[in-house]
């Protein structure tokens, strides 16, 4: 990252610092997200507060898992199911911080969404149909 910084000041003729997280995603299905987020100016927010935030905000969703502070999730967590995984690290800029989610995009896409809300609709638990194990691939 040192050299991508001096490298592109250098061309830029201003101090430049990088964000660049590379990904080596070996997978047949899914989609892995990158957020980088910034705190407000002058909140005093930490990457450990968004996160507390996040785990409060989704403590009750059947299908969204918060991985612990610093743990970042991968496409076979959740391959095969209607499962989203989210994790939260601190970013190398200050204030500011990195949100990596995956989900299968077959399951979690609009089918699982689809019966979902079916579910919801017709007075099923939310849950219903979509907690089975995961299938390959």
């Amino acid at each position: 990252m040192a050299e991508l910084d001096q490298e592109f000041s250098k061309a830029a003729g201003r101090d430049v610092v990088v964000s660049f997280t590379p990904h080596l995603v070996p997978m047949n299905r899914g989609i892995l997200s990158t957020i980088y987020v910034r705190a407000a100016k002058d909140s005093g927010a930490s990457p450990e507060d968004l996160h507390t935030l996040l785990l409060k905000a989704y403590a009750n969703e059947p299908f969204v898992h918060m991985l612990p502070y610093g743990e970042m999730p991968q496409t076979r967590h959740v391959r095969g199911s209607n499962f989203t995984f989210i994790g939260v690290t601190k970013d190398r800029i200050a204030g500011r911080a990195i949100i990596i989610s995956a989900l299968d995009n077959l399951t979690k896409g609009a089918s699982g969404q689809a019966v979902q809300n079916m579910n919801l609709v017709l007075g099923f638990p939310e849950t219903t149909g979509l907690e089975q194990v995961a299938l390959f691939p």
